[in-house]
């Protein structure tokens, strides 16, 4: 007697579980591929910045093209912190702040 109404709890308790599983619709999957590309750094779709003087304004401008969350200019004696952070854009420049390279770290 035990055994069936443990056994039939079970089953209740299983049926019920499974209906507070959803699925995703196509707007919830382009949402979440939308959010999963920003915050991603790619650093060659800027990589035509290379020559250019490095500014405030272009280093918004990069980051937002470029898909990083934030982006920091980088001098020659620079001091700068040796943690990788995938979704950063760098610019490295020359000390007149000619932008010598680009990258994500």
């Amino acid at each position: 007697m035990y055994r069936i109404s443990f056994l039939a709890s079970i089953a209740l308790g299983a049926a019920l579980a499974s209906g507070c599983q959803t699925t995703a619709s196509p707007d919830d999957n382009a949402q979440q591929a939308n959010t999963q590309q920003h915050g991603k750094c790619n650093s060659e779709a800027v990589s035509s910045l290379v020559g250019k003087v490095a500014t405030p304004e272009l280093l918004e401008q990069a980051r937002d093209k470029a898909g990083a969350d934030v982006a920091r200019i980088l001098r020659p004696d620079d001091v700068v912190t040796l943690e990788y952070n995938s979704q950063r854009l760098n610019l490295n420049t020359d000390a007149n702040l000619t932008i010598e390279r680009v990258s994500c770290g």
